[in-house]
């Protein structure tokens, strides 16, 4: 139990007037504390701390103060009695009683808002606290928060848990959270309705709103707002799209989309090409070597004939340009291969964009272009017995930066042809790529998750046979965003 004359505490309250309502009512029971507000003098306000830091009063009660800017290490306590959908609000108010002090081992923190509003969003407030989680929310609050950082720890009551759990099951990560906040998205935010505001609003990364598999217009027809909306691809593609993160597809398709109805496609380049062929893979799954074929224009025309979905696609589109936060940059230019570094591909856009039309016949991780004179390696780090059998579990981490772990198939020796085309590779000519991700499938989405191209990589030594254990030097660093991902801790 909280004892309360152990407790130093900020409450944030949402008016003048509450704020003096919470000072009084807990002095009239006891507990003695103040109110202060951004008009309060600064000789009351370092006296308030004083009086806190001493003992005299337990709590100080404040209105869009101590949010940012004032140290108090020794509060333990923080009081939310403020509704807010600013995540940054949220991090600088608990950020308040998060301060190392002598005698302080934990914060309380107490939030009074979450179940008086049922649409507060307990979400993105914990994954905002999580430094590297591989599963959804609701999976750490019942694993007791594995992935916060190291030396802290977040201890919710059963009720609580279970609770937020609720919350959370019933929030925006549910279809039925997407509708009813759609519907009602004018009246609660004051902002006109498009898919931009909406995701901006919420603080929604597109990978989570279309998990669903539904588009943001047929969720508008849905809830009576637009009226005749129709596909013009499956539903469940709309995920594939929302991934996309090279800014020079993104650019390409942005640039042609509008126009594919009387562009010649005979004029675009091998690369451009190829992006076609790219998007005609992700939203239809047709994979043409001729992009001018029938099968190829007659999907895009009808896509340009569908003004409600043309326009959700160049909209998604944009806004993934805008959020794309990493310097990519073309490495295959000199085989026309359209694949950047750091961006993030589909197995089966990799395989399409090197010329593969039959990209599910791919089974392995490993594929060799000899028209490329490339191997492509497809890595994912965090393998269940369920998915690889005994003879596909390979050892694959990140040693530090620059170099990477890598583990053949079981039946690759070091005197096979395979295994001497990756020893050899630089003096055959030949490239090696490294496509990296963490698990088959996202823990938040349960969608497939795509490869993370980290370049090129080169042959440094290697161990064993039949399975080799090699290690790479990559050309480019694996950003700092990408090591814990790829570090052996995530792989145990």
């Amino acid at each position: 139990a909280l004892d309360v004359s152990l407790v130093k505490g900020l409450g944030f309250c949402v008016s003048t007037r509450h704020a003096e309502f919470m000072a009084d009512f807990f002095n009239a029971n006891g507990i003695k504390s103040l109110c202060l507000t951004a008009e309060s003098s600064k000789e009351l306000r370092d006296g308030a701390r004083e009086k806190l830091v001493r003992g005299e009063i337990t709590f100080i009660f404040v209105v869009d103060l101590y949010n940012e800017g004032v140290d108090i290490p020794e509060v333990n306590t923080v009081l939310f009695l403020r509704p807010t959908e600013s995540l940054t609000v949220f991090l600088q108010q608990l950020g308040r009683g998060l301060r190392l002090c002598d005698n302080k081992d934990c914060l309380t923190v107490l939030d009074f808002i979450g179940q008086a509003n049922k649409k507060y969003n307990f979400e993105d407030k914990f994954r905002a606290l999580l430094t590297r989680t591989r599963k959804g929310v609701a999976d750490e609050v019942k694993h007791s928060f594995p992935s916060v950082p190291k030396g802290c720890y977040i201890s919710l009551e059963k009720k609580a848990a279970e609770y937020v759990i609720k919350n959370i099951n019933q929030s925006y990560s549910t279809k039925a959270g997407i509708v009813s906040r759609i519907a009602s998205f004018v009246s609660d935010s004051g902002r006109p309705l498009t898919l931009t505001e909406f995701l901006n609003h919420y603080r929604l990364s597109p990978k989570v709103f279309y998990r669903h598999n539904m588009s943001f217009g047929a969720i508008l027809h849905k809830c009576g707002l637009s009226e005749g909306y129709t596909e013009a691809f499956s539903e469940k593609n709309w995920s594939r799209l929302a991934v996309i993160d090279s800014r020079r597809w993104i650019d390409f398709l942005l640039k042609i989309l509008p126009y594919a109805e009387d562009a010649d496609f005979n004029t675009l380049s091998a690369e451009e090409k190829k992006m076609l062929r790219m998007f005609s893979q992700t939203l239809w799954d047709v994979t043409e070597d001729d992009v001018t074929s029938d099968a190829v224009r007659g999907n895009l025309v009808n896509l340009c004939r569908n003004a409600s979905v043309l326009n959700e696609v160049l909209e998604l589109l944009n806004f993934n340009r805008n959020r794309i936060d990493f310097v990519d940059e073309p490495v295959l230019s000199d085989k026309q291969v359209p694949l950047d570094l750091y961006c993030t591909y589909s197995r089966d856009q990799i395989m399409v964009a090197f010329d593969f039309l039959t990209p599910k016949d791919m089974r392995e991780g490993v594929k060799y272009f000899d028209r490329y004179k490339t191997d492509v390696l497809l890595v994912t780090l965090e393998k269940k017995e369920k998915d690889y059998t005994p003879t596909t579990m390979y050892h694959d981490y990140s040693i530090n930066e620059n170099l990477f772990h890598w583990q053949s198939q079981s039946t690759t020796g070091s005197n096979s042809r395979a295994g001497q085309r990756y020893i050899n590779h630089d003096s055959m000519g030949n490239s090696i790529l490294l496509f990296v991700r963490e698990s088959k499938e996202s823990g938040v989405t349960k969608k497939t998750e795509g490869y993370t191209f980290l370049g090129k990589a080169h042959y440094v030594s290697h161990t064993g046979s039949s399975p080799m254990n090699i290690t790479w030097r990559l050309e480019k660093s694996i950003p700092s965003r990408f090591i814990k991902k790829t570090g052996k801790l995530l792989v145990g």
